[in-house]
């Protein structure tokens, strides 16, 4: 190996904190435990449909933690990058699953090649001011502008509203996520990628222990019509593990343990609002998934549905109260 090579690869591991090597190995020794039970329940292809999935999404949290643990080593900018292009596919899934006309082509060519980059550029940079109104203000106002400059009266304010709600959810919302790596915590300066992936742990283990529990206790379906899977023992027991996972790894954070896990609970509250939400969408354009990008786990916004919601909500109560 190069000596350029060895000084880069030391350079990664002494930027990380210390506490993320303890975290990662966790999160490691945490996918091959869930790997080898899966093994074991589905051997000889006993196990059935939900095993099956169970496996698929085993498979693809390897490939995320890894992709994820990787950028995070590499930098805030690789970092940075990987969630704009997570938001670019998601925003093609949302405008691919709702129809758009010709008149719409200048508006979506201004949402995925100027939108998109410009708000992460805006979070690279910590322009917060910008970050916050750019899209909700001068997006909200350019594009239906620039949509009736195109003359296609037919159904506008529905076309128009789908196109800067997808932008809002899939871009807007989701940058939160990279933008907790802007704030300046007393104390806490150069470790805004820990913050990050408490979010990122705390909503999608609420996503995966939800499941567990509906499949294993649940009785009482929550809201049938929009996603049958959801039940109130899903909810209860899922949401109060995970939020205790949350109250455990304040060491990683600037909070207190109570802190972290008032949090952790409120990130499990609105990344349930945000997969409900979603699905409501999913079900009245008749679709099952957003995509089939990620196996077992169906679209990009499949997996990023809790993120969309909860993402923007931790980020400006840990601004408000804690820089």
């Amino acid at each position: 190996m190069s000596e350029s090579l060895v000084s880069f690869v030391t350079g990664l591991v002494e930027g990380a904190p210390a506490q993320f090597w303890w975290l990662l190995g966790g999160l490691f020794g945490l996918l091959a435990l869930a790997s080898a039970i899966g093994a074991f329940l589905g051997r000889g292809g006993r196990g059935g449909a939900t095993v099956a999935n169970l496996n698929a999404r085993i498979r693809a949290w390897w490939w995320m933690v890894v992709v994820l643990c990787a950028c995070f080593l590499v930098g805030p900018l690789a970092t940075i990058a990987v969630f704009a292009l997570t938001s670019f596919l998601a925003l093609r899934e949302f405008v691919t699953l709702t129809p758009t006309r010709r008149g719409d082509h200048a508006v979506l060519l201004l949402c995925f090649w100027v939108a998109v980059p410009l708000q992460y550029w805006l979070v690279y940079d910590g322009w917060y001011g910008l970050f916050a109104i750019a899209i909700p203000v001068y997006g909200f106002l350019l594009l239906p502008a620039v949509s009736a400059l195109s003359g296609d009266t037919g159904q506008f304010l529905e076309r128009n509203t789908k196109i800067q709600w997808g932008l809002m959810l899939t871009v807007y919302c989701i940058s939160h996520a990279p933008a907790l790596l802007m704030l300046q915590i007393p104390g806490f300066e150069g470790r805004g990628l820990l913050l990050l992936l408490f979010l990122l742990i705390v909503v999608q283990l609420s996503d995966v222990l939800q499941y567990v529990f509906g499949k294993l206790f649940g009785r009482h379906l929550l809201a049938p019509k929009v996603s049958p899977s959801k039940t109130v023992e899903g909810l209860v027991g899922g949401g109060l593990a995970a939020t205790g996972v949350g109250a455990a790894l304040w060491w990683i954070t600037p909070f207190t343990p109570l802190q972290a896990g008032a949090l952790a609970a409120l990130i499990v509250l609105c990344g349930f609002l945000g997969g409900l939400a979603l699905s409501a969408v999913k079900r009245s354009l008749g679709a099952k998934d957003w995509g089939v990008m990620i196996e077992g786990h169906g679209g990009m916004l499949d997996r990023m549905d809790s993120v969309c919601f909860a993402a923007p909500v931790f980020f400006h109560i840990v601004r408000y109260f804690f820089t």
